[in-house]
């Protein structure tokens, strides 16, 4: 049996910081996913980038960040998640600062992987740091919907910063950025965030080929699915890809159930809330991420738009993102899970099928403004409802793995929508220049999108009808002698 040495973790030198400090670091991370995406034809012409090659600024970092995420939330819990977030964020700067220096597209494709490997690290641990500060109930409800919140916005407003900043400072000061953040993050969070925070078991259990294989099979996937779009769908590179992608997850499943100290206990999978709000994370995101990128390219090769009117055109958006996680705890608490959750998924499909009609002629006010607030508003509710029923009844052992599930569940989406949903909208255009035939591209990877959503919705109809936002679920994950895992799962109804 493993030996835990975690006490009750005493209050911060700062309690009412911990959420400011833990939220926007978050917010940098997601930011950082999307930042360079406008600075990249700077990027191209300045250090000489490929076509193809120009791609891997943006697949090395969402790579990184979604193939290590569950065994940076679960290192977190064995060694302590203060610890593990400290030393990530000076990694992360450290990164961004070497990718700012970058004299040529390697040097800067490997600074962009750091900068992912580093978040996967802090994010989780970030997360599982906010979860065990504060009680479950309303105020971690509310927590997590500002968590949400920020996390919705800096992907969405990560065109603007980045087009505001390329076109004033030149495309190296998107990574500079991070460094005087990273340093004062660094610094504050000894003195704010909780202190006893020292693992819960000994290093020397950890479970090695779980890390191994779910790192390999996550990884494998999502740069199967990144490149697809260079290698071809088809491609026996893809193909193998996805076969050993598989292959290793199977064995990852194999490994845990067999482990002493699994990675990822499987019992926790027992909980139907915490499954069915990873599939809608998964979802939910894959529909959201491409949906930035494919807005992005209307604005600039439809429309004509700067980079810098570009990220003014995502202001609908961000701002809808931000209402609607602001305000999805409490339409979880009133309504439920279940309803708040179909309804909030369902209205993003509406917003995203609008977005389908995108048009070279078309408007702002009617292809982009009015699109962008509905799918804005579903997608930021769905976000905060999601997180709330993936993390109730986290304990203290394990947050840490709930965190890391469920940003892995959302980058995964997110990685996997990008490719296959930008390659439905190349398939569609070809290699057409005309505007008519390239916004019908993206037109129907807007409406590919909206049928993920929509799939999205009809998960939900899995949960209880009564599911709130308390999952507590299980608060701690029983191992016994042979290595399995049991779980026992109680929750607060109310009608919904």
């Amino acid at each position: 049996m493993s030996r835990s040495t975690m006490a009750t973790a005493p209050p911060s030198a700062g309690p009412r910081w911990v959420l400011p400090l833990l939220a926007s670091t978050q917010f940098v991370l997601i930011l950082d996913a999307a930042i360079v995406i406008v600075a990249m034809p700077s990027m191209a012409r300045d250090l000489g980038f490929t076509p193809s090659g120009l791609s891997w600024v943006a697949n090395a970092y969402v790579l990184l960040f979604g193939g290590f995420l569950l065994l940076g939330g679960r290192v977190g819990d064995l060694i302590g998640r203060r610890r593990t977030f400290i030393l990530g964020v000076l990694v992360f700067a450290a990164a961004s600062l070497a990718g700012a220096l970058a004299q040529e597209p390697l040097w800067l494709v490997a600074a962009r992987a750091g900068q992912g490997l580093a978040a996967a690290f802090v994010s989780p641990s970030a997360l599982a740091l906010l979860l065990v500060s504060l009680a479950e109930g309303p105020e971690r409800n509310r927590a997590l919907g500002v968590w949400g919140a920020v996390g919705a916005t800096g992907g969405a407003v990560g065109g603007l910063v980045g087009g505001t900043l390329t076109e004033w400072l030149g495309w190296a000061s998107v990574l500079y950025v991070n460094v005087p953040i990273g340093l004062a993050v660094a610094s504050l969070a000894p003195r704010v965030l909780p202190t006893g925070d020292r693992g819960t078991v000994d290093s020397g259990k950890f479970d090695v080929a779980g890390a191994m294989t779910i790192t390999a099979g996550i990884g494998a996937g999502i740069y199967a699915v990144v490149d697809a779009d260079d290698a071809g769908w088809g491609s026996m590179q893809t193909l193998c890809l996805l076969a050993a992608a598989a292959s290793l997850l199977a064995m990852f499943v194999i490994v845990e159930k067999r482990a002493k100290n699994p990675l990822v206990p499987l019992g926790v999978f027992a909980d139907r809330g915490f499954t069915v709000a990873n599939g809608v994370a998964v979802l939910n995101t894959m529909a959201m991420f491409p949906t930035f990128f494919l807005l992005t390219l209307y604005l600039q090769a439809v429309l004509g738009f700067t980079p810098l009117q570009a990220g003014l055109g995502f202001l609908p958006l961000s701002l809808a993102l931000l209402v609607g996680t602001l305000n999805g705890s409490r339409a979880v608490q009133r309504f439920g899970a279940r309803t708040t959750m179909a309804t909030a998924v369902a209205t993003t499909a509406v917003g995203l099928a609008w977005f389908g009609f995108l048009s070279a002629g078309g408007s702002v006010l009617a292809d982009v403004i009015g699109p962008s607030i509905l799918t804005g508003l579903g997608a930021g509710v769905a976000w905060t409802a999601s997180s709330i029923a993936a993390t109730g009844g986290s304990s203290e052992r394990d947050a840490g793995l709930r965190s890391g599930v469920l940003i892995a569940s959302q980058q995964v989406g997110g990685a996997i929508g990008l490719g296959a949903i930008v390659a439905v909208a190349a398939s569609v255009s070809g290699a057409a220049t005309e505007p008519a035939t390239y916004a019908y591209g993206l037109g129907a990877g807007m409406w590919t999108a909206a049928a993920v959503a929509a799939v999205a919705a009809a998960l939900t109809l899995w949960l209880a009808p009564s599911a709130t936002a308390a999952w507590h679920a299980p608060s701690d994950v029983h191992e016994n002698e042979g290595g399995s895992t049991t779980a026992s799962r109680t929750r607060r109804t109310s009608g919904s």
